[in-house]
């Protein structure tokens, strides 16, 4: 075997499903998004309106990563625990996250240092990139559709 062969060898591993992919997917919707947002913030303290409009596409991009992170992280939790049980999860910390974001704005109000456009766009930007990106991340993991090993018959369990 030559060199060149090892090493392609070791690159090739048995084919399964991903191990509690949710991480991943997440570090990959994080940075997919706060380059973007990061390179926005510059531009707002460069050309727009300065450090609160920096502060404003920060706080929105980081408003929808809390939102979708989340999730992510939970089903990271849960998944290692009980795989069949993480899309659940996420059904309810949806609800939770909805409900809890609702009041938590509501209570808190517009900040007088918000830049709202700067805000809004950020955001949007951030929604539409994360999923893009976490459509993405979640396509390339090996899901286990179904066992191949077959389930034991009534002779084998008897042990006959």
């Amino acid at each position: 075997m030559s060199q060149a062969d090892g090493a392609r060898a070791k690159r090739i591993s048995a084919s399964g499903p991903t191990d509690a992919p949710w991480l991943r997917i997440l570090g990959t919707s994080l940075a997919w998004t706060g380059i973007p947002a990061a390179a926005a913030a510059a531009a707002a303290l460069i050309a727009g309106p300065g450090p609160a409009g920096a502060a404003s596409v920060a706080a929105g991009w980081g408003l929808i990563a809390l939102f979708f992170g989340l999730s992510l992280v939970v089903g990271h939790v849960v998944g290692r625990k009980n795989p069949s049980g993480a899309i659940g999860m996420f059904a309810v910390t949806y609800a939770v996250k909805v409900v809890g974001f609702a009041v938590a704005l509501w209570s808190v109000g517009v900040p007088e240092w918000l830049e709202r456009p700067w805000f809004a766009f950020a955001a949007l930007g951030t929604v539409v990139i994360w999923q893009v990106a976490e459509i993405r991340a979640f396509s390339r993991t090996r899901q286990l559709i179904y066992n191949d090993v077959p389930a034991p018959t009534d002779d084998a369990a008897k042990g006959a």
